[in-house]
């Protein structure tokens, strides 16, 4: 991790290439601080200035590093989140019911957030974590990460290739474009969940009767 934290992307792409593309952006997905994107749209430039990657090659191992690490995230959620938030979710709270409440949201959104989530400097280090402590069915969760990850990765690679630094400019107001749009669909769906939690609790306890166990392993569902 110390070479990760010590060069910034573009020694690493130069020094490591493919592999270190990957590296970080499926460490970043897993939930690690780091700049995933940005290593993404230096390796396309670096691409497209020297011709010493295939910009074809750069999107498939961003592409891998971002499905991979994601998938990573969601298995580490679905063993341990699930059982963190039970023993200390009430410091926050959350307690028997809104746990119901949040795999009850999952199993019917999980796979918007998954997908725009990728989109997202916050929800794309987090949404893999949440939709395996949440119980989302891994299949839906692994089409949701496919597609949001291919897409995510020609978005920013081909980009990155096509426009060169100008990207950069673009790239930087999208995401904050990007970041007000999930910001403020947070605070709605936060305010929607406050006026009809009780409604929507009752829905979930319908659909998860008795105490609430463990989500299933990834793939069993």
């Amino acid at each position: 991790m110390q070479f990760l934290i010590g060069l910034d992307p573009s020694h690493l792409v130069a020094a490591y290439g493919y592999p270190a593309i990957a590296l970080v952006i499926a460490l970043e997905s897993m939930g690690l601080p780091l700049p995933g994107e940005t290593m993404l749209i230096t390796a396309a430039i670096y691409a497209g200035a020297t011709h010493q990657l295939g910009i074809v090659l750069v999107v498939l191992a961003a592409a891998f590093g971002a499905i991979l690490g994601d998938n990573a995230g969601f298995w580490v959620g679905r063993r341990l989140g699930f059982l963190l938030l039970r023993r200390y979710g009430h410091f926050v709270g959350i307690d028997e019911q809104r746990l119901k409440l949040g795999r009850y949201l999952f199993a019917r959104h999980g796979g918007k957030v998954v997908f725009f989530g990728r989109f997202t400097a916050l929800l794309r280090a987090l949404a893999a974590l949440l939709a395996g402590a949440n119980g989302m069915q891994w299949r839906r969760f692994l089409l949701s990460n496919l597609a949001g990850g291919v897409l995510w990765a020609m978005f920013y690679g081909g980009g990155g290739y096509l426009l060169g630094g100008a990207i950069q400019r673009i790239a930087a107001p999208v995401g904050i474009g990007l970041a007000v749009l999930a910001a403020a669909a947070m605070v709605a769906g936060a305010l929607f969940l406050r006026h009809h939690e009780g409604q929507l609790a009752a829905r979930a306890e319908r659909a998860f009767p008795g105490p609430l166990g463990p989500p299933a392993r990834p793939g069993v569902r």
